[in-house]
Order: C-alpha cells, then sequence, then structure tokens
C-alpha cells in the first residue's frame, strides 16, 4: 500500500531483457535503499514492483509481461527519470490517499498551460475508465496523489503545484506522454457493490434500509 506521496526521484540505470520480462536497473540517491531488503515493495511511477537487489545508490526489479502490456514502464528508456514511493509503514502519515499500486490504464497528456505558478494538465484516459474520476475526487498519475479539478468527457484537468512539479517527474510532461492512471479504489469497489444484475448493493435495497429516497 502506499500514499501517492513520492518520496524520491530516480532514473533508469539499465533495461536488461529476460526471456520476455524486463529487469529495471533503478538508481537515486534520494533515500538510504540500503536499509531496505530484498522483496520490499517500492512504487515505480505508481507501479508496484518488487525490489530483487539493493544497494547504497538504488534497486534493481522485475517487470513481468503483464505490467509491461498495462502500464507505460515498456514506454521507458535508460536515462528515463522516474517517481519513487517505497511501501507505506503503519504509523506513517497519509498525506495523499491510499494508492494499491495497481495501475488501473495509461492515459495521454493532451495538454498543458500555465495556470499562475501552477501547471495545469488534461490527460485523457480510455472512455472505460473515465466513469470512475469525478470532480474534486483523487486520482493517482505516475504514482503521485492528486486532485481532480474538472472532467470533460474521457479527460480530465489536474494542477500541478511548483513544490510537485520540482519534486516529482511531472515538469517533463509533454503533450503526448503517456502516464500511468490509479484511480480511486473506493470507487472500483463502489460500482462493484452497485452492479446491475441485482447481486450487490442495489439502489432499491439502499431506499428499503432508509440510505436513500
Amino acid at each position: 500500500m502506499f500514499t501517492g506521496i513520492i518520496k524520491a526521484s530516480g532514473e533508469i540505470a539499465a533495461m536488461q531483457r529476460k526471456g520476455g520480462d524486463v529487469r529495471l536497473t533503478v538508481r537515486s540517491r534520494g533515500l538510504s535503499w540500503a536499509d531496505y531488503e530484498p522483496g520490499e515493495s517500492i512504487a515505480v511511477n505508481g507501479v508496484c514492483l518488487t525490489a530483487v537487489a539493493l544497494r547504497d545508490d538504488g534497486f534493481d526489479t522485475d517487470v513481468s509481461v503483464e505490467t509491461l502490456d498495462v502500464t507505460a514502464l515498456g514506454k521507458l528508456d535508460v536515462g528515463s527519470p522516474v517517481n519513487l514511493e517505497p511501501a507505506l509503514s503503519l504509523g506513517e502519515r497519509l498525506g495523499g490517499h491510499l494508492v494499491s499500486g495497481h495501475v488501473d490504464c495509461t492515459g495521454t497528456v493532451r495538454a498543458r498551460a500555465a495556470d499562475a505558478r501552477s501547471i495545469r494538465f488534461t490527460i485523457e484516459v480510455p472512455a472505460e475508465y473515465s466513469r470512475y474520476v469525478a470532480k474534486k475526487g483523487s486520482v493517482c498519475v505516475d504514482g503521485v496523489s492528486l486532485t481532480i479539478n474538472e472532467v470533460s468527457g474521457n479527460s480530465f484537468e489536474i494542477n500541478i503545484i511548483p513544490h510537485t512539479a520540482e519534486v516529482t517527474i511531472i515538469d517533463n510532461y509533454k503533450v503526448g506522454t503517456v502516464v500511468n492512471v490509479e484511480v480511486d479504489m473506493l470507487a472500483r469497489y463502489i460500482e462493484r457493490l452497485l452492479n446491475p444484475d441485482g447481486t450487490g448493493i442495489s439502489k432499491d435495497f439502499l431506499k428499503a434500509h432508509g440510505y436513500a429516497r
């Protein structure tokens, strides 16, 4: 489990093809990686990955075919910058929102514009995922917990303050950049409970028990 609050940035130091999978070597001086152990979960651009080897300046991790298919990690090259967040520990401050590191889809940056000292981005997601984004709701973009400002069709707008632009890779985004998107997990569970076949919690069920009119 993660919070969407980036703890360090890094870069891809090596990409090794191994039987269809990819082993990534990530370099970052932002954290004391020697304090972690093999098997730790680390979110790389919002994707929960397992560290298989650690060193003072980073770690190695394997990326499966499934992960390459459903995320933007396969588009990275040696030298690509990445956002990094180790798994949440009990007792830590939850500054963002609960993030699983299980990316739902990729999105594409469609617009970038200055907004006072901030940057406003428009990101388009596949139509089947647009129902999970809502104005003032939460979304995780490349591992960063963000608030949705506006929603229009299959696109949503986010506002990036100077601090976020400075400590994450978002300032590198341009029109056409492909990003990892994880929707708010509560939206997925609510949809499952309110499924239309009547086996879950329906509007009639809520009315019958006094939770709706």
